[in-house]
């Protein structure tokens, strides 16, 4: 969808369609509780990291994309890369239903199926609710989004190309959704990827299963450009030697996603009434949500605050629901940084740290040149009381999710684009390998999902 909203994921049994049970038959019996995946090496290099290359924009596209090689030979597919989510899926021809790729960027399944019995499997679902015949049976899938999009599918395992950053690269079997059925609501268009690439905390996302082989830490990190593009890391590696700005993980029932809080919001660097916001970090949510209490005050600051300048409501752009336009069109972000205040998110567990949200993290510059809020209201998506720091907000920051010290870290950085100099000084190697071979002078989007 080219601008995304928050969805939330839930994973159940699913009756799947007539069409499709000659080539995935019907499953149903009883699964076990999901138990943790063991790491089968506790050998993990401690210099073994991946980078791959970012594609994508909050605005117009909505979302930011990588590009990994399935199978063998290897063939590949754009994912919507999503901190948010757990599952990975792509787009399938089993035959598909509701695809938006064409039939030959379809990922084919050869006799993969993960079955029913496996841990994998049993990660996938919350309850003991989901059921099949026997333990040889397939997996089957369903995600469920806030806007009511939806996938529906089979696990299965294949094998991913992996690059180090040492220019030596692996290929393990990792399982992921094979959707064979979506369908898309509201008013947005189809998404334009094959698919999703979870990157949460559960012990299915590409994260941690990588991390279960023992191949890389157990560390994801992203830098979105506002530019576009950026880059996508899994491991340590990458991490600047300096300047990078830690809190903890916020302990919460959403234990599988990257949770902080509580946070007070600041605006113009004073305090404002809204405070013991839980925030969850999401690379799949192209805009940030407050909960309807926060995100009225949020919007009565803004307001208040531009009546002395020379900036009127545009009721008649639609992309958002709040923009305003000037006494002519915006070109850019740099023309109206100095009508709008900077916000900021103080944690108050973190000796009151700040996640810095300047104008240009919290506004785009729509087609009519004009400034619209993208800062919106999650209760009315069905978010009720969660937060969601979404890309807009993520842009020009190295973002790092580190599960093997439970904390969440960011520094602001340039992420189109890396010096020499910045690469030498933070720790950056001057190569960076990816699928498509090595290149030294670049960097290598609602899917945000909290499981109920």
């Amino acid at each position: 969808m080219s601008v995304k909203s928050w969805r939330i994921v839930a994973l159940h049994t699913v009756m799947l369609f007539l069409l499709f049970s000659v080539i995935f038959p019907l499953t149903l019996s009883a699964v076990s509780q999901p138990r943790n995946l063991k790491n089968r090496n506790s050998k993990t290099s401690d210099t073994s990291s991946a980078i791959f290359q970012v594609e994508g924009n909050v605005y117009p596209l909505g979302h930011y994309t990588v590009s990994l090689s399935i199978g063998n030979p290897p063939k590949l597919y754009d994912f919507d890369i999503d901190s948010g989510s757990d599952l990975t899926w792509v787009q399938c021809d089993a035959p598909c239903k509701g695809c938006t790729k064409p039939p030959d960027q379809l990922y084919k399944p050869k006799n993969n199926l993960v079955q029913c019995g496996e841990e994998l499997c049993a990660g996938i679902h919350l309850s003991n609710e989901y059921q099949c015949a026997a333990p040889s049976d397939q997996c089957d899938y369903e995600v469920e989004y806030a806007d009511q999009g939806s996938s529906l599918g089979v696990l299965v395992r294949d094998q991913i190309t992996l690059p180090y950053t040492n220019g030596s690269v692996v290929r393990p079997r990792i399982g992921f959704g094979c959707g064979y059925h979506q369908k898309y609501f509201g008013l947005n268009s189809p998404p334009s990827t094959a698919g999703v690439l979870g990157l949460g905390r559960g012990i299915v996302s590409f994260l941690s299963q990588l991390h279960a082989l023992g191949l890389i830490r157990d560390v994801v990190g992203h830098c979105l450009s506002v530019k576009g593009g950026g880059f996508l890391f899994f491991g340590d590696d990458l991490i600047p030697s300096s300047g990078v700005v830690w809190i903890p993980m916020f302990p919460s029932s959403l234990e599988k996603h990257y949770s902080a809080g509580p946070a007070k919001l600041l605006f113009d660097g004073k305090l404002t009434s809204i405070k013991d916001l839980e925030l969850i970090f999401d690379s799949g949510s192209s805009y940030t949500y407050l909960n309807s209490e926060a995100y009225q005050a949020t919007v009565d600051l803004v307001s208040n605050d531009l009546k002395r300048q020379k900036l009127e409501r545009a009721i008649d752009d639609d992309s958002l629901p709040i923009c305003w336009k000037g006494a002519k069109p915006f070109k850019s972000l740099g023309e109206v940084k100095s009508y709008f205040k900077p916000l900021a998110l103080s944690f108050q567990k973190a000796k009151d740290l700040q996640f810095q949200l300047p104008p240009e993290s919290y506004l785009i510059i729509t087609k009519h040149g004009n400034a619209c809020l993208g800062i919106l209201d999650g209760t009315e998506v069905g978010l009720e009381k969660l937060n969601i720091i979404g890309d807009i907000s993520l842009q020009d920051k190295i973002v790092i999710y580190d599960n093997e010290n439970k904390k969440i870290g960011w520094v602001s950085a340039n992420c189109d684009r890396l010096s020499v100099n910045r690469e030498v000084e933070e720790g950056f190697p001057r190569r960076y390998a990816t699928d498509s071979g090595i290149f030294s002078d670049r960097c290598p989007a609602i899917y945000g999902t909290t499981e109920k």
